[in-house]
């Protein structure tokens, strides 16, 4: 029996500055948000030019747009006029042409309901109560304001993090928005 090869994953060490003192964090941290608020104006500027190029190959698009949308419709017209004929009286919801086919599909069927509550009372009074969907759910948001009382329950445990985060201070000028 052959043994399977140990597959070796291997990577640089990470080779990170240390401050060694307080001075040392401090310009870290300085260095920190220089480099957060030119990311930010590297983002400002690239979705400035993703805009314009957009906008440019839109206003391109939009005669084919309009073109498209007009010949659908007068398709569409010149189909429905003649649908008895396209679907064989009914039998087929395709029609072929030469350059391409043109059909009629029902869209799924779906429920609306306006005044959800009102419908909710009205099918409770009715007797239709197996249109009324209720859903047991554990309540985390409980949970978390009593935990001791779920101490004892298996499957339940509470987590909680730390996260370490640099904040670096940043003067707005007046009338800037935030």
């Amino acid at each position: 029996m052959a043994t399977a090869k140990k597959t070796r994953i291997k990577s640089a060490a990470a080779i990170v500055a240390v401050p060694q003192n307080r001075e040392q964090a401090a310009e870290a941290v300085r260095e920190i948000g220089e480099r957060q608020r030119e990311l930010a104006r590297i983002t400002a500027d690239m979705n400035d030019e993703l805009a314009r190029v957009k906008e440019r190959w839109e206003a391109a698009a939009e005669p084919h747009n309009a073109r498209i949308a007009a010949l659908t419709q007068g398709v569409q017209t010149w189909a429905e006029a003649n649908r008895e004929a396209l679907t064989q009286g009914g039998k087929v919801k395709t029609a072929a042409l030469t350059t391409g086919e043109i059909l009629w599909r029902l869209r799924p069927p779906s429920v609306r309901v306006t005044g959800a509550e009102a419908v909710l009372d009205i099918l409770r009074r009715m007797g239709l109560t197996r249109f009324i969907r209720s859903k047991d759910e554990v309540n985390k948001d409980a949970i978390l304001n009593e935990p001791e009382a779920v101490v004892a329950v298996p499957g339940i445990s509470i987590q909680q993090g730390e996260d370490f985060v640099v904040v670096p201070f940043e003067a707005e000028l007046a009338g800037e928005a935030a």
